[in-house]
């Protein structure tokens, strides 16, 4: 899936999932494809999805988010996202 999809299924939930196309810049991970893995409403059961994932396969790029954090982080510049003007419209 492409980040808009994402932003637009997942829009409160907190999301486990998989990179398959992202690269590093400047210090920062721009994730432009990702594999949903599941979605959760509260975090720590998300969290153990993702330890249950990386434990089985940590060469794996697993990773885990809910948008309303992102957005803080976003807010802050404290994460980027080459190419998601959309996302920063969202805001």
């Amino acid at each position: 899936m492409r980040w808009d999809e994402v932003q637009e299924r997942f829009p409160n939930e907190w999301v486990v999932f998989e990179a398959n196309k992202a690269y590093s810049k400047e210090g920062q991970c721009f994730i432009e494809e990702m594999s949903v893995i599941d979605s959760y409403v509260d975090s720590t059961k998300a969290l153990k999805r993702y330890s249950e994932l990386h434990q089985e396969a940590p060469h794996r790029e697993y990773c885990f988010f809910t948008l309303p954090v992102l957005r803080l982080w976003r807010e802050n510049d404290m994460w980027g996202s080459e190419g998601q003007d959309e996302y920063n419209r969202n805001l």
